[in-house]
């Protein structure tokens, strides 16, 4: 069964339900039949590598609200991520373009690494204060995660996994996807936000239940539990 999250790493409400994904996952009997596979979005495809304002600053102005309204939601980011074990440091954070982070994800993807890799650049931006714009950043970030080096720099220095990025984002506008994060089972169910474990549970369940039996095209002679 497959599972499509598109969500972005300067997303605080996707880390919050990344945690809350995980925690569905375990109490899923069939999570071994489940593959999850990070899809790309991007909350502000036009910025620099890195803004010199503060997260705060930079939040008021994009949404036409005050500067005090800002570090509410800051505080309300931060108290729900707590509860999912997270330290927020929105004092740290240091915003700027996802595009490549998005990129070494698909290349993560290719080396089964994808989890592991979405986990650090996460934890990296919102956590500590890492500029995930910065080319350097990502690859020492890539390596950690057991990354080839060769492969990161590769990436890094070309234009490698860009469609891949924007055949994902094209994807989430035919699905109507405006908002992250977004879960999507198999195509035909779907959660929209960072929604508590026993929804996202429920989720699971509806789809593996939708799953079709594998249609019987011929039928011959066979043997069963009560004799053949």
């Amino acid at each position: 069964m497959n599972v499509e999250i598109w969500s972005d790493i300067a997303c605080p409400w996707c880390y919050v339900g990344k945690r809350r994904f995980e925690a569905a996952l375990a109490g899923f009997d069939h999570r071994d039949e489940v593959i999850p596979t990070w899809r790309s979005f991007e909350l502000d495809p036009g910025a620099p590598r890195e803004r010199e304002q503060d997260n705060a600053t930079h939040l008021a102005e994009k949404y036409g609200m005050s500067r005090q309204k800002a570090e509410a939601m800051h505080r309300t980011m931060t108290e729900a991520a707590a509860s999912e074990g997270l330290d927020f440091r929105f004092d740290l954070v240091r915003s700027g373009n996802t595009f490549d982070a998005h990129r070494l994800l698909h290349l993560a993807a290719a080396n089964r690494l994808q989890d592991a890799m979405k986990e650090r650049l996460m934890r990296a931006y919102l956590t500590e204060g890492e500029l995930i714009g910065d080319t350097q950043v990502l690859q020492r970030l890539a390596v950690e995660v057991g990354l080839p080096d060769d492969e990161v720099r590769e990436v890094m220095l070309t234009e490698r996994y860009a469609e891949e990025v924007r055949e994902d984002e094209r994807t989430a506008t035919t699905l109507g996807i405006s908002a992250v994060p977004f879960f999507v089972v198999d195509r035909t169910v779907a959660a929209a936000g960072a929604q508590p474990p026993e929804l996202l549970r429920e989720m699971l369940q509806r789809a593996w239940e939708a799953r079709p039996a594998i249609p019987v095209v011929a039928t011959g002679a066979t043997c069963g539990p009560d004799g053949c």
